[in-house]
């Protein structure tokens, strides 16, 4: 068994957020929880704890999950209701050549394509994505990359690998 501070930080924070309350109680209840979560979970989730805690890594994650709640899903919702009353659309499966290397960062990249509304990752590959995507613009691998993935892999590279 293996105690990581990230772990340990993430667990807390959410468990506060979630609670709505920083009562003594909520403190005491989260700081179990953390500590037992981060001992059982630890040496499974985090290898490099230095590069994990890095703070640097962390600002990147904070500015991509502000950006993607806002400004992207925003976006991507309004692209949808275009498309939809217009009723010009074209669905199709798609494959996107993914340029991470960590499992992690794929995760992200494929996490965030799939919660964008009129994507969905059905399929991953070592070197490939494969998306269903409510209207092919193109069937080019890399110009569909551009239009779907490329701004999820910048994040998830500056936080993952």
């Amino acid at each position: 068994m293996k105690f990581s501070v990230s772990v340990f930080l993430l667990v807390f924070v959410i468990y506060i957020l979630f609670s709505g309350s920083i009562s003594l109680y909520d403190l005491i209840t989260g700081l179990m929880v953390s500590i037992i979560s981060s001992i059982l979970t630890g040496k499974y989730l985090v290898k490099n704890e230095a590069k994990t805690l890095n703070p640097r890594r962390w600002l990147m994650a904070i500015i991509f999950f502000l950006k993607y709640m806002t400004i992207i899903e925003a976006k991507a919702h309004w692209d949808v209701v275009k498309i939809l009353f217009k009723g010009n659309y074209k669905p199709g499966i798609v494959r996107i050549p993914i340029g991470v290397r960590t499992n992690y960062a794929k995760l992200l990249v494929s996490s965030s394509i799939t919660n964008t509304p009129g994507t969905v990752v059905v399929d991953i590959s070592d070197k490939y994505l494969y998306v269903n995507w409510i209207n092919v613009v193109t069937e080019e691998p890399e110009e569909a990359r551009k239009h779907i993935s490329l701004e999820f892999e910048k994040y998830a590279e500056k936080i993952f690998d």
